[in-house]
Protein backbone atom coordinates (compact mmCIF):
# COMPACT_ATOMS: atom_id res chain seq x y z
CA UNK A 1 0.00 0.00 0.00
CA UNK A 2 1.41 3.40 -0.90
CA UNK A 3 0.47 6.51 0.93
CA UNK A 4 1.06 10.07 -0.78
CA UNK A 5 1.26 12.69 2.53
CA UNK A 6 1.81 16.44 2.85
CA UNK A 7 2.69 18.45 6.05
CA UNK A 8 2.07 22.07 5.88
CA UNK A 9 2.02 25.14 8.37
CA UNK A 10 -0.71 27.15 6.56
CA UNK A 11 -0.20 30.69 8.76
CA UNK A 12 -3.55 30.73 9.98
CA UNK A 13 -4.90 31.21 5.69
CA UNK A 14 -3.80 34.58 5.05
CA UNK A 15 -0.39 36.13 3.65
CA UNK A 16 2.50 36.82 6.08
CA UNK A 17 2.62 40.60 5.71
CA UNK A 18 -1.06 42.03 4.34
CA UNK A 19 -2.46 39.61 6.20
CA UNK A 20 -5.29 38.94 2.71
CA UNK A 21 -7.00 35.29 3.15
CA UNK A 22 -5.68 32.73 1.03
CA UNK A 23 -8.20 30.30 1.70
CA UNK A 24 -9.04 29.46 -1.80
CA UNK A 25 -5.62 29.40 -3.50
CA UNK A 26 -4.54 27.09 -0.24
CA UNK A 27 -7.69 24.60 -1.22
CA UNK A 28 -6.62 24.77 -4.58
CA UNK A 29 -2.96 23.77 -3.93
CA UNK A 30 -3.67 21.38 -1.58
CA UNK A 31 -5.98 19.67 -3.57
CA UNK A 32 -3.48 19.83 -6.49
CA UNK A 33 -1.07 17.46 -4.39
CA UNK A 34 -3.79 14.33 -4.80
CA UNK A 35 -2.47 13.30 -1.28
CA UNK A 36 -4.36 10.94 1.05
CA UNK A 37 -3.20 12.39 4.15
CA UNK A 38 -2.33 16.54 4.81
CA UNK A 39 -0.76 17.45 8.62
CA UNK A 40 -1.59 21.23 8.69
CA UNK A 41 -0.85 23.52 11.28
CA UNK A 42 -1.53 27.08 12.28
CA UNK A 43 -5.35 26.05 11.26
CA UNK A 44 -8.23 28.68 12.50
CA UNK A 45 -11.05 27.23 13.65
CA UNK A 46 -13.14 30.17 14.40
CA UNK A 47 -11.64 33.68 13.07
CA UNK A 48 -14.65 36.12 13.37
CA UNK A 49 -12.30 39.26 13.55
CA UNK A 50 -11.02 38.44 9.94
CA UNK A 51 -14.92 37.64 9.26
CA UNK A 52 -16.16 41.03 10.03
CA UNK A 53 -13.25 43.27 8.63
CA UNK A 54 -13.71 41.91 5.40
CA UNK A 55 -17.23 41.28 5.55
CA UNK A 56 -17.24 37.46 4.29
CA UNK A 57 -19.77 34.55 5.81
CA UNK A 58 -17.15 32.26 4.31
CA UNK A 59 -14.38 33.13 6.30
CA UNK A 60 -16.69 31.86 9.37
CA UNK A 61 -16.43 28.41 8.48
CA UNK A 62 -13.79 26.41 9.96
CA UNK A 63 -10.80 25.89 7.68
CA UNK A 64 -10.02 22.41 8.37
CA UNK A 65 -13.59 22.02 7.56
CA UNK A 66 -13.16 24.20 4.42
CA UNK A 67 -10.18 22.66 3.31
CA UNK A 68 -11.95 19.25 3.67
CA UNK A 69 -14.58 19.46 1.66
CA UNK A 70 -16.33 16.48 0.38
CA UNK A 71 -12.88 14.65 -0.60
CA UNK A 72 -11.24 14.56 2.95
CA UNK A 73 -12.34 13.27 6.36
CA UNK A 74 -11.36 16.13 8.85
CA UNK A 75 -10.17 16.44 12.46
CA UNK A 76 -9.32 18.99 14.45
CA UNK A 77 -6.93 20.08 17.81
CA UNK A 78 -7.80 23.25 19.19
CA UNK A 79 -4.87 24.77 20.56
CA UNK A 80 -4.60 28.83 20.90
CA UNK A 81 -7.70 30.46 21.94
CA UNK A 82 -8.41 34.13 21.90
CA UNK A 83 -11.32 36.87 22.25
CA UNK A 84 -12.21 36.06 18.47
CA UNK A 85 -11.18 33.00 17.56
CA UNK A 86 -8.77 29.77 17.93
CA UNK A 87 -6.37 27.78 15.82
CA UNK A 88 -4.56 24.98 15.81
CA UNK A 89 -3.39 21.13 14.26
CA UNK A 90 -5.47 19.67 11.69
CA UNK A 91 -5.68 16.30 9.71
CA UNK A 92 -7.26 16.24 6.34
CA UNK A 93 -7.42 12.42 5.35
CA UNK A 94 -9.19 9.95 2.44
CA UNK A 95 -9.42 7.47 4.95
CA UNK A 96 -11.71 7.03 7.77
CA UNK A 97 -10.61 8.88 11.06
CA UNK A 98 -11.73 6.35 13.77
CA UNK A 99 -10.53 8.30 16.54
CA UNK A 100 -8.72 11.82 17.03
CA UNK A 101 -7.38 13.26 20.44
CA UNK A 102 -5.75 16.29 21.21
CA UNK A 103 -3.60 16.26 24.14
CA UNK A 104 -2.03 19.41 25.95
CA UNK A 105 1.69 19.74 25.62
CA UNK A 106 1.74 23.14 26.95
CA UNK A 107 5.07 24.26 28.46
CA UNK A 108 4.28 27.97 30.06
CA UNK A 109 1.81 30.92 30.19
CA UNK A 110 3.08 32.08 26.84
CA UNK A 111 2.40 29.60 24.27
CA UNK A 112 -0.76 27.58 23.82
CA UNK A 113 0.69 23.98 22.53
CA UNK A 114 -1.25 20.45 21.38
CA UNK A 115 -0.45 17.29 19.53
CA UNK A 116 -2.85 16.04 17.19
CA UNK A 117 -3.25 11.96 17.03
CA UNK A 118 -5.48 10.43 14.89
CA UNK A 119 -6.12 6.94 14.27
CA UNK A 120 -6.60 6.47 10.48
CA UNK A 121 -8.65 2.91 9.12
CA UNK A 122 -6.83 1.83 5.90
CA UNK A 123 -7.50 -1.81 4.10
CA UNK A 124 -4.27 -2.75 5.35
CA UNK A 125 -3.40 -1.49 8.62
CA UNK A 126 -4.48 1.26 11.47
CA UNK A 127 -1.96 3.92 10.96
CA UNK A 128 -1.18 6.21 14.12
CA UNK A 129 -0.80 9.99 12.73
CA UNK A 130 0.49 12.83 15.25
CA UNK A 131 0.30 16.56 13.92
CA UNK A 132 2.78 18.70 15.80
CA UNK A 133 3.55 22.07 15.98
CA UNK A 134 5.85 22.72 19.18
CA UNK A 135 7.07 25.68 20.51
CA UNK A 136 9.43 28.25 20.21
CA UNK A 137 12.04 27.20 23.11
CA UNK A 138 14.45 24.76 22.85
CA UNK A 139 13.73 23.54 26.41
CA UNK A 140 9.94 23.31 25.95
CA UNK A 141 10.33 21.83 22.77
CA UNK A 142 12.65 18.94 24.11
CA UNK A 143 10.16 18.53 26.63
CA UNK A 144 7.21 18.23 24.69
CA UNK A 145 8.50 15.69 22.45
CA UNK A 146 9.15 13.55 25.03
CA UNK A 147 5.47 14.32 25.91
CA UNK A 148 4.97 12.91 22.72
CA UNK A 149 7.08 9.87 23.05
CA UNK A 150 5.45 9.14 25.83
CA UNK A 151 2.20 9.41 24.51
CA UNK A 152 2.79 7.06 21.21
CA UNK A 153 4.41 4.31 23.79
CA UNK A 154 1.51 4.31 25.64
CA UNK A 155 -1.08 4.80 22.77
CA UNK A 156 0.24 3.09 19.58
CA UNK A 157 1.12 -0.69 19.72
CA UNK A 158 4.57 -1.84 19.22
CA UNK A 159 4.29 -3.08 15.41
CA UNK A 160 1.69 -0.18 14.88
CA UNK A 161 2.74 2.42 11.58
CA UNK A 162 3.38 5.92 12.64
CA UNK A 163 3.77 8.86 11.07
CA UNK A 164 4.70 12.23 12.89
CA UNK A 165 4.46 15.30 10.74
CA UNK A 166 4.56 19.04 11.43
CA UNK A 167 6.68 22.06 12.23
CA UNK A 168 9.13 21.13 14.75
CA UNK A 169 10.71 24.71 14.88
CA UNK A 170 13.54 22.68 15.35
CA UNK A 171 16.00 24.56 13.41
CA UNK A 172 19.18 23.26 16.00
CA UNK A 173 18.41 19.82 14.78
CA UNK A 174 18.47 18.83 18.58
CA UNK A 175 15.07 16.50 18.58
CA UNK A 176 15.24 13.65 15.78
CA UNK A 177 17.67 11.84 17.41
CA UNK A 178 15.49 11.49 20.35
CA UNK A 179 12.75 9.99 18.00
CA UNK A 180 14.40 7.59 16.13
CA UNK A 181 15.75 6.32 19.51
CA UNK A 182 12.88 5.92 21.24
CA UNK A 183 9.93 5.35 18.91
CA UNK A 184 11.72 3.61 15.97
CA UNK A 185 11.14 6.32 13.62
CA UNK A 186 13.00 7.93 10.78
CA UNK A 187 12.61 10.99 9.02
CA UNK A 188 12.20 11.43 5.06
CA UNK A 189 15.09 13.11 4.08
CA UNK A 190 17.38 10.83 6.28
CA UNK A 191 18.62 8.53 2.99
CA UNK A 192 18.61 11.45 1.04
CA UNK A 193 21.85 14.19 0.61
CA UNK A 194 21.02 16.81 2.01
CA UNK A 195 23.59 19.77 2.24
CA UNK A 196 24.53 21.34 5.38
CA UNK A 197 26.93 23.49 3.86
CA UNK A 198 29.05 25.00 6.62
CA UNK A 199 28.09 22.21 9.11
CA UNK A 200 29.47 19.85 6.49
CA UNK A 201 32.72 21.68 6.38
CA UNK A 202 32.94 21.89 10.15
CA UNK A 203 32.54 18.22 9.79
CA UNK A 204 34.87 17.55 6.94
CA UNK A 205 37.90 19.28 9.34
CA UNK A 206 37.15 17.66 13.33
CA UNK A 207 36.45 14.57 11.37
CA UNK A 208 32.90 13.68 12.82
CA UNK A 209 30.47 12.10 11.08
CA UNK A 210 27.60 13.56 8.95
CA UNK A 211 24.09 13.83 11.72
CA UNK A 212 21.00 12.96 9.52
CA UNK A 213 19.79 16.43 8.12
CA UNK A 214 16.22 17.46 7.51
CA UNK A 215 15.30 19.99 4.54
CA UNK A 216 15.24 23.67 4.60
CA UNK A 217 11.03 24.81 4.72
CA UNK A 218 11.37 28.08 6.40
CA UNK A 219 11.47 31.02 5.03
CA UNK A 220 9.76 29.82 1.79
CA UNK A 221 11.11 32.84 -0.43
CA UNK A 222 14.53 31.61 0.63
CA UNK A 223 14.67 28.60 2.81
CA UNK A 224 17.89 28.61 5.21
CA UNK A 225 15.71 26.56 8.67
CA UNK A 226 14.97 23.06 8.25
CA UNK A 227 11.61 23.55 10.62
CA UNK A 228 8.90 21.07 9.00
CA UNK A 229 9.65 17.88 9.58
CA UNK A 230 8.17 13.58 8.59
CA UNK A 231 9.10 11.04 10.73
CA UNK A 232 7.83 7.54 9.85
CA UNK A 233 7.97 4.12 11.37
CA UNK A 234 6.73 0.99 9.29
CA UNK A 235 6.85 2.38 5.88
CA UNK A 236 9.32 3.33 3.51
CA UNK A 237 9.84 6.14 1.82
CA UNK A 238 9.74 6.10 -2.14
CA UNK A 239 10.10 9.42 -2.61
CA UNK A 240 10.38 13.27 -0.56
CA UNK A 241 10.44 16.99 -1.42
CA UNK A 242 10.11 20.39 -0.34
CA UNK A 243 7.70 22.81 -2.96
CA UNK A 244 9.07 26.17 -3.97
CA UNK A 245 8.31 28.71 -6.23
CA UNK A 246 5.67 31.44 -6.78
CA UNK A 247 2.65 29.73 -6.14
CA UNK A 248 3.69 28.51 -2.66
CA UNK A 249 5.53 31.85 -1.93
CA UNK A 250 2.02 33.63 -2.20
CA UNK A 251 0.69 31.16 0.50
CA UNK A 252 2.33 30.34 3.40
CA UNK A 253 5.59 31.48 5.29
CA UNK A 254 6.44 27.92 5.09
CA UNK A 255 7.37 25.54 2.21
CA UNK A 256 5.49 22.51 2.24
CA UNK A 257 6.54 18.76 2.34
CA UNK A 258 5.34 16.12 -0.31
CA UNK A 259 5.92 12.05 0.76
CA UNK A 260 5.03 9.06 -1.28
CA UNK A 261 5.45 6.23 1.94
CA UNK A 262 4.88 2.61 0.85
CA UNK A 263 3.63 0.50 4.08
CA UNK A 264 6.67 -1.98 4.82
CA UNK A 265 4.38 -5.19 6.08
CA UNK A 266 0.72 -4.67 4.71
CA UNK A 267 -1.37 -7.32 6.61
CA UNK A 268 -4.69 -7.02 5.49
CA UNK A 269 -7.69 -5.73 8.24
CA UNK A 270 -10.30 -8.61 9.73
CA UNK A 271 -13.34 -7.78 8.85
Amino acid sequence: MKLRIATYNIHKGVTSLAQRPRIHSLKRALRSLDAELVFLQEVQGQHDLLAVRLDSPLLTIAQHQFLAGRLYHSAYGMNAVYDHGHHGNALLSRYRIMSSENFDVSDHALESRGILHCVIETEYAHVHCFVVHLGLFAGSRRRQTEALIRHAQQTAPADAPIIIAGDFNDWQNQLGDMLRANLGVFEVFDEQDVKDGFGDYLRRLTGRSAKKTPARTFPVTMPWLRLDRIYVRGFKVESAQVLQGVRWSRLSDHAPIIATLELVHPRRSKR
